[in-house]
């Protein structure tokens, strides 16, 4: 039992000194193998000191600031084209030997542009965030933008030819908690106009008509002034691919410009060129 003790030391002692012999070989080589190359500065040559970084508070994004409400602001992103190549082909409304294939979407185009900027109407997103910050219920836009492909699949009737989505003038929406009762929405829509500092005294935008005796596909008469359209469309109205839920919902048109100031009319440059293709 002895012996084996004895044999096992004097093994892992050999071991041990074979390493040690084995690494302190290969630092001889590197050493020998080693090239240093000098450093040369000038002798007024200084080092900088690095400042301890400071402590700041994150800046808020856009869609943070400026609301009252517990919801995120509204910005022109929630418009983006609800396209997709993942929708399937469908028969073009009075020709079933045609098929309507939709556009790829946000990662193919963009919104419409202005002054080299992605543009849409400044006067949807101060309504919808109003109404979303006065009645703190989530605003939902079912349709803001459409590029000209998306708006024939989503809408082949004759009467959207000319849909003002397609140049970022138009948003269908409704309010969560609110879906059957837009009524409420048109009113608080009417009242910011008269309300507001920018058109408070100012008759042309305060006054709103009924647009009676001319075509339009709602039963319920149009409210308008000199910037924008209301339209209701009840339950069963106004139903297409991006508007297929069961509640009414209301439809903002965009009439008149007030920063160029000009009216606002479809054409079709702003809806086939008005916008990047990627």
């Amino acid at each position: 039992m002895i012996k084996s003790f004895f044999l096992f030391f004097f093994l892992a002692v050999f071991l041990v000194c074979c390493s040690g012999l084995e690494h302190s070989q290969q630092e001889k080589v590197r050493q020998k193998n080693t090239q240093v190359e000098s450093i040369y500065r000038n002798h007024a040559d200084k080092t900088y000191t690095i400042d301890t970084p400071a402590h700041r508070i994150r800046e808020a994004y856009p869609w943070e600031s400026d609301t009252l409400s517990k919801f995120p602001r509204i910005t022109k992103e929630y418009f983006r084209c609800k396209g997709s190549s993942t929708h399937p082909p469908r028969i073009k409304e009075n020709d079933p030997a045609v098929y309507v294939h939709d556009c790829d979407g946000l990662v193919k185009h963009s919104l419409p542009i202005r002054n080299g900027k992605e543009f849409i109407y400044p006067i949807l997103l101060d309504l919808l965030n109003h109404i979303q910050n006065t009645t703190h219920h989530r605003v939902v836009i079912t349709c803001g933008h459409r590029c000209p492909a998306h708006n024939t699949y989503a809408d082949g009737s004759t009467f959207n030819i000319s849909s003002k989505h397609m140049i970022g003038a138009e948003v269908d929406f409704y309010v969560e908690g609110m879906e059957n009762s837009p009524m409420a929405i048109v009113d608080l829509i009417m009242t910011y106009y008269k309300e507001h500092v920018l058109y408070k005294g100012q008759k042309d935008y305060e006054k709103f008509l009924r647009l009676e005796g001319h075509l339009t596909n709602v039963v319920t008469p149009p409210w308008y002034n000199k910037e924008i359209l209301i339209k209701l469309y009840q339950k069963g109205e106004g139903r297409d691919f991006d508007n297929k839920h069961l509640y009414p919902y209301i439809s903002l048109q965009v009439r008149y410009d007030r920063d160029l100031p000009e009216k606002v009319t479809y054409s079709w440059d702003k809806a086939f060129k008005g916008f990047l293709r990627y």
